[in-house]
């Protein structure tokens, strides 16, 4: 998702931006109510990513130039990561028509599918299908409207329209919901609770003119849950997506998050992390439960094609028994970050990956993959 740099990335404006946003988001005038939402989504519910999965999806990198210099090294990150998970579950690689070869080449075959389908981008976490789960096994694909991060990135007709492709091939039935949200920009604890960030789903590139508490409603009757923790921020030096809460927020267990500190006082986030931290002590999740929080101060830059970058530990992808998560080739804060989460997540594999060229591309090892939960059944 590499584009031009944003005003956040400038320290003086992000100060300024703190100031403006906190604490309801960058918001249009408030003009549109909620929009409606399909009554099959009643009585269903988003598990929780760790609980148990059918298969993860991923995209296989397309956009050349967004890799710049690093097209090839990307495709083995992606490889790396897809090997990883199949270890554990199956995997569908969602590829470009003649790029199944390649896949396999660089993947195996080993519990790995390939599905070819017109992609623009390889961020299926953004654009791809959100699957909540009901009594009786039964799933339902909810598919929001995705706009490439408020039109970063164009041409994304093909990204749009994947979700629904991608519920089709798995027989899942598809329930659209007219709100543009990605998902990277939630995080949820399958026990009625959901953190995003006011900076992402309340910015005026998303949905002009839907207010906070239309935002919240909409949340809850999609996506089942009761209760919507909107922090404020966050990373304010986010050029690709407006401040994502998988970079900065996510639950571990129902009731306890990982939350990303920043103890510099010059850092740009300083601030706005600590806030998010006076948020999370102030509003109790779904179960009337303080927030318990676990604090990450680990992030690692690194220089690539003349620009300075970071691998965002936070951004971990939990599989069935394992944790994937990302590295820098720095030794004390990987190793760092690799005994927090093995202590935090008892019981499953820590697998680490380099992340530092999909960190450069935009993300991290939970931003190139989408988890399939398996039905939930009586019993």
């Amino acid at each position: 998702m590499t584009g031009q740099a944003t005003p956040q990335a400038d320290p003086a404006i992000a100060a300024d931006y703190l100031t403006k946003l906190a604490p309801h988001g960058r918001a249009a005038a408030e003009d549109r109510p909620a929009p409606w939402v399909d009554p099959r989504l009643a009585g269903f519910r988003m598990p929780a990513e760790w609980e148990p999965h059918e298969r993860t999806l991923l995209t296989w990198p397309t956009r050349a130039a967004l890799w710049r210099g690093a097209f090839a090294e990307a495709k083995r990150e992606f490889a790396a990561v897809v090997r990883a998970i199949a270890d554990y579950e199956q995997v569908t690689v969602i590829a470009q028509p003649g790029d199944s070869a390649e896949v396999r080449d660089h993947c195996g075959t080993s519990n790995i599918e390939v599905f070819t389908s017109a992609v623009d981008d390889s961020w299926i976490r953004d654009n791809g299908p959100l699957i909540v789960c009901g009594e009786n096994g039964k799933r339902l694909g909810v598919d929001f409207v995705f706009n490439s991060w408020g039109e970063k990135f164009t041409p994304y007709d093909s990204d749009a329209g994947l979700a629904a492709r991608v519920l089709e091939h798995l027989g899942i039935e598809r329930v659209a919901v007219d709100m543009v949200l990605e998902g990277g920009a939630i995080t949820v604890d399958g026990d009625g609770t959901l953190i995003t960030t006011a900076q992402c789903v309340l910015h005026s590139n998303r949905n002009p003119g839907l207010s906070q508490s239309a935002v919240e409603e909409t949340l809850r009757a999609a996506l089942g849950v009761q209760e919507v923790v909107m922090l404020p921020f966050g990373h304010l030096d986010d050029r690709h997506t407006d401040g994502h809460v998988d970079g900065v927020c996510t639950f571990t267990a129902p009731g306890r998050v990982l939350a990303q500190v920043v103890a510099d006082p010059h850092s740009v986030n300083h601030e706005a992390m600590a806030r998010n931290l006076r948020h999370l002590r102030d509003h109790p999740d779904a179960r009337g439960r303080r927030i318990d929080v676990l604090g990450l101060d680990l992030s690692s830059t690194f220089q690539m094609e003349g620009i300075t970058e970071s691998v965002s530990y936070a951004n971990f992808y939990i599989a069935n028994g394992v944790v994937i998560v990302p590295t820098s080739g720095s030794t004390e804060e990987d190793e760092a970050a690799l005994e927090l989460l093995g202590a935090e997540f008892i019981g499953r594999d820590i697998r680490p990956v380099d992340g530092r060229v999909i960190a450069f591309g935009g993300g991290g090892p939970h931003c190139i993959t989408m988890q399939v939960p398996a039905p939930t059944l009586p019993g």
